[in-house]
């Protein structure tokens, strides 16, 4: 794996969490406990911090970045995931905030200071314009991304299904490796 500091931020991993060899991980970036990033993805927290949350899962060749200060974005703008969060192949997360127990479809891009409420589903390919705020509780699809509908029980219990899989999963990949941060 490889965890590179930038300037004076070096960044922060559970012990239990794993990070593939073939990650990259720079800067300001924390990632809690159990959570996981897979094969070829780039979490890069060089000027603006990341904070990944406990049982959540960064699918193989996302990019998660963030904005820098400017006077177009005052203070710039970090990029917060919560806790179970399973976020899909190929996605982008820039500058923005997804909270617990969503799922980030394949391909989807959130862009700088939208806002994920927890328990949301984003289908696959989706983008997320900036600034938009999605209600907790939704299936979101398209390009842009409109609420489609209510997320019924069987896919509220899925969120969390999902995040366990996960968690259960890097476990096997961790013993097979002997991946410690």
């Amino acid at each position: 794996m490889s965890i590179r500091s930038f300037e004076q931020h070096t960044p922060r991993i559970h012990p239990a969490a794993y990070v593939d060899e073939s990650a990259l991980v720079i800067g300001d970036v924390e990632i809690g406990q159990d959570s996981s990033i897979w094969p070829m993805s780039v979490v890069r927290g060089d000027i603006q911090s990341i904070r990944i949350g406990d049982r959540t899962s960064i699918q193989d060749g996302t990019i998660i970045h963030v904005t820098h200060d400017s006077r177009f974005c005052p203070g710039g703008q970090p990029t917060q995931i919560g806790n179970d969060v399973t976020v899909g192949h190929k996605v982008i997360l820039h500058a923005c905030t997804v909270e617990d127990y969503c799922l980030i479809g394949m391909g989807t891009i959130v862009m700088d200071k939208a806002i994920v409420r927890s328990r949301v589903t984003i289908g696959a390919g989706s983008v997320v314009p900036p600034g938009k705020v999605l209600e907790s509780g939704f299936l979101y699809v398209g390009s842009p991304v409109k609420q489609v509908r209510p997320l019924n029980d069987r896919e509220l219990e899925f969120l969390e299904y999902s995040a366990q899989n996960y968690r259960w999963l890097k476990e096997r990949h961790r013993a097979m490796s002997g991946n410690r941060p």
